[in-house]
């Protein structure tokens, strides 16, 4: 960008990452540049949730109009189709406030020259905590503690504390992590601060670590009373926990989940569960979602904790995105290199 060049920024956000977090964020980086005129708009509401795909068809006109004129665009699940990128030919630049930019066109971006950008990292200390609460949770039974109570006034959930039901806690306890980058780190260090005996696998991670790091992914099932999924989900790892891995498990052991659903072959997990190879697990996320009428898993009652999908989800995580993806407009704006680009 050069001086005295108007910039027209549309923002447009969702039910978490507002429109207004990221005119905010977006007003306050590009002030600081002090080059020419920026206009923000954001004739759009909120948009509701859109299915992670690469086209979402279903708010096309919208964004168009919304875009008219407009060389940045900022959004969380805004729809940034072919027939979008063709018919805003002033758009340079596309931020997506979330991990991957899952609803652009990518090379439909990139035969158009514009610069498609993402916010990394944005989640990963909220889906830490969400994963060791969830582990908890799982382990200590608290779910099906509270239900009756909560729901009945009944005091049935009293019935875990007895030698039988009570669960188990994470002093001195054996839990393997599958993957260690951002969020499985995290996590790593938070067990290790409980006592827990933390084990690791990551073929692709090399240095210290907190824990054990463990050569083979069947070494860490056999010696794992908890396993906590962490791998990136690509064509190698999709169904990386099946039968034969669930086998592999100590009896009784605790399965959670809170990376990405289809790495976990949840018909597998299901056996598991009733012949109670594994004693519980806890998921966030699944290989269809919504959960569709026919899963197994709601009627395997307290043996899951299961939770829809909410392990980024805190304010923080929504104020982060906004800044960052700001951070990138304003990298932009200046004439700088962009951090998180992809075309």
């Amino acid at each position: 960008m050069t001086a005295g060049n108007s910039v027209r920024v549309v923002a447009a956000g969702d039910h978490f990452v507002l429109p207004s977090l990221i005119t905010r964020a977006v007003r306050s980086e590009v002030e600081q540049a002090q080059v020419g005129e920026l206009t923000l708009g954001w004739p759009l509401e909120p948009f509701g949730p859109v299915a992670e795909v690469r086209e979402a068809s279903d708010a096309e006109d919208e964004m168009i109009e919304a875009l008219a004129g407009a060389q940045v665009l900022v959004t969380q699940m805004g729809p940034v189709t072919e027939r979008v990128l063709a018919a805003c030919p002033d758009l340079r630049l596309v931020v997506v406030c979330r991990g991957g930019p899952v609803n652009v066109n990518l090379d439909a971006a990139e035969r158009r020259d514009v610069r498609v950008c993402f916010a990394p990292g944005r989640n990963a200390a909220a889906t830490a905590e969400f994963t060791v609460g969830l582990m908890l949770s799982a382990l200590r039974r608290i779910p099906q503690a509270h239900e009756p109570l909560a729901r009945r006034g009944s005091w049935e959930g009293a019935t875990y504390y007895t030698y039988e039901q009570s669960g188990l806690e994470l002093e001195d306890l054996s839990v393997g992590l599958v993957g260690y980058g951002a969020v499985g780190s995290r996590v790593a260090r938070v067990l290790c601060a409980f006592g827990a005996r933390v084990m690791v696998y990551d073929p692709y991670v090399h240095g210290e670590i907190h824990g054990l790091r463990v050569t083979s992914l069947d070494e860490l099932l056999r010696r794992s009373r908890v396993i906590s999924l962490h791998a990136r989900l690509t064509p190698e790892t999709r169904g990386l926990i099946g039968a034969r891995e669930l086998g592999l498990l100590p009896s009784g052991a605790v399965v959670v989940n809170v990376a990405r659903g289809p790495l976990l072959d949840e018909d597998a997990l299901c056996d598991a569960l009733e012949s109670g190879q594994v004693s519980a697990a806890a998921l966030d996320t699944y290989e269809r979602e919504p959960l569709p009428a026919g899963s197994r898993l709601p009627g395997l009652g307290d043996r899951v904790v299961l939770t829809p999908h909410l392990g980024g989800a805190s304010r923080a995580v929504a104020e982060k995105a906004a800044r960052i993806a700001a951070e990138e407009v304003g990298r932009w704006v200046r004439g700088e290199p962009l951090a998180h680009c992809l075309t």
